[in-house]
């Protein structure tokens, strides 16, 4: 009794599993940092994902240039001299487009969390960012740039405003293009059943053509980084299990606070820190693979408990003797190991199963 009661393969059972799924999922591409993240994904119910670099390709490129009482490329040159100081997405873009003019000195440098960046240049005050900061502290737009901002807008642009000392001089306009797999990848988290919910900080405009592109319902646009948390907290409440995915600095405090925080590799270091999961390649396919990955893990996991105790179910009452007093049938010590050996093989054996599993969205 005591030789085929032995519980190894019980203690075996969900280690086996969750080891051979992690290694599954780093052949992938999918890092995982917390195996009890790869347990929780396979009962995400809701997913918030940002919407540059992590459904977009997150190298936008500067398209046009709307400058009033300025040269455009004097707006340029002051809009890159402020970007060398930021790791936001466009700032590169505006980089490479000035990369042939000369940067000046920027003093007082600041970034402002979802609304842009300040600095001084020749004594003077400069902004570069939304216009939610320019209608907060009362700047002064021109009807002009206004409607140039809505024709960029319109065309699906991230729009940004270069003011100097409190008055909007320009506006630049950036595209950024939707990563391959993104449709793909949303479909088929759609088809089991998983609501996906965009929030960025990009306009309206820009927004609407992301999510209808994708066939994303839900989407929030103007968003700053603790409209992300809040809405995370908020699902929680209603007892939604969330996953999140993101790539920026912003989104960190969101990845921290979701049951699943996901992450871009191609992202910030600060972004990966805050998550459980990575995705090496940067690959939104990968966040549906994980939800795959979390299911066939879990059913390996049931049916080895399975494996664990029907050896154990069937072995104890015989090695009891509960057929001995019938047809006078003992178990043997040698069977009684065989069986409690054959319990951690079958386990093992079946663990081993996840690494011919296909994850194809």
């Amino acid at each position: 009794v005591l030789i085929v009661a032995c519980p190894c393969a019980l203690g075996l059972a969900t280690p086996m599993s969750v080891m051979v799924g992690i290694g599954k999922g780093a052949r992938n591409g999918i890092l995982i940092k917390n195996a009890e993240a790869l347990e929780e994904m396979e009962k995400v119910n809701v997913i918030i994902t940002d919407k540059t670099g992590t459904l977009t390709e997150g190298k936008p490129s500067l398209t046009q240039i709307f400058s009033e009482n300025i040269d455009e490329n004097e707006a340029l040159q002051l809009a890159a001299s402020l970007n060398k100081n930021s790791e936001h997405p466009l700032s590169q873009a505006v980089l490479d487009k000035a990369k042939n003019l000369k940067s000046n000195d920027v003093k007082n440098f600041k970034n402002i969390s979802g609304r842009g960046i300040l600095g001084e240049i020749d004594g003077k005050k400069l902004f570069l960012g939304n216009i939610h900061y320019l209608k907060e502290n009362n700047f002064e737009i021109s009807e002009n740039l206004l409607q140039k901002a809505q024709i960029l807008e319109n065309e699906a642009n991230t729009v940004s405003y270069l003011t100097i000392d409190g008055k909007a001089v320009a506006v630049f306009g950036f595209k950024d293009k939707i990563k391959e797999n993104a449709k793909s990848a949303i479909k088929s988290l759609q088809n089991k059943g998983i609501e996906i919910m965009m929030m960025t900080g990009d306009n309206e405009a820009t927004a609407k053509s992301v999510a209808e592109t994708l066939g994303i319902k839900k989407y929030v646009a103007n968003c700053l980084p603790q409209d992300k948390i809040n809405q995370v907290k908020d699902l929680q409440n209603q007892g939604k299990i969330v996953a999140m995915t993101g790539d920026g600095i912003n989104d960190a405090p969101a990845l921290a606070q979701a049951n699943v925080g996901i992450a871009m590799g191609t992202g910030t270091d600060i972004a990966m820190n805050s998550a459980e999961i990575t995705l090496l390649k940067g690959d939104i396919s990968g966040v549906a693979k994980s939800k795959i990955l979390s299911e066939k893990m879990m059913k390996n996991v049931k049916e080895n408990l399975f494996f664990a105790f029907a050896y154990n179910t069937l072995g104890i009452p015989i090695a009891a003797g509960l057929l001995y007093p019938i047809f006078g049938v003992l178990l043997s010590p040698m069977f009684a190991a065989a069986a409690m050996s054959f319990s951690s093989v079958s386990v093992i054996a079946n663990s081993l199963r996840l690494n011919k599993v296909k994850l194809k969205i």
